[in-house]
């Protein structure tokens, strides 16, 4: 599964077949497709095992305060497996066999994500702008993580981090 993220990440789509895989992971070209007997099934759990991944690393944070959330969150947008899924979005939106398998799951992966930063940063949903809020954090997280794909953004990102920090403790006071 790392592998097929890797070569994902690092190749894109077009780049990123079964033997790629398959060889980066030590293994054969047969025992890759025995376990996944396509290329979609290949990338889509490679993808999901790696969101569940990082949803476990969110569920073990230990409490602490909003900004030190709000960093962790805007990090699960900046590393590998971001740029693995963005190459999957990208080709969902090309290939009509892939896309809605990437639909469901990037849904799937967003209600969990968004359940988890409500947890974590102890937000009320039923206060008016919570959810917002809470959404809100997560888009600019995900706008944050695309604009650090074409050059390092780290500077700029934290003071990005710290400004929506302060607004995430005002908006859920």
């Amino acid at each position: 599964m790392e592998a097929a993220v890797a070569c994902l990440a690092e190749h894109g789509w077009a780049g990123s077949t079964v033997a790629v895989v398959a060889e980066r992971a030590g293994v054969s070209r047969g025992a890759a497709q025995h376990h996944f007997p396509t290329r979609e099934d290949l990338f889509t759990g490679a993808v999901e095992y790696v969101a569940e991944e990082r949803s476990a690393a969110l569920r073990a944070l230990p409490v602490q305060g909003r900004a030190e959330v709000v960093a962790a969150l805007v990090d699960l947008y900046t590393g590998p497996l971001f740029r693995a899924a963005l190459h999957l979005w990208v080709a969902a939106s090309n290939e009509p066999q892939l896309r809605p398998r990437v639909t469901e799951l990037e849904a799937r992966v967003g209600r969990e994500t968004h359940r988890i930063a409500v947890e974590l940063l102890g937000a009320d949903e039923s206060r008016r702008g919570a959810r917002e809020t809470v959404q809100g954090l997560l888009d600019m997280a995900r706008g944050l993580g695309l604009a650090n794909l074409l050059t390092d953004d780290t500077a700029r990102r934290a003071r990005v981090v710290a400004q929506w920090a302060a607004l995430v403790e005002e908006g859920l006071g």
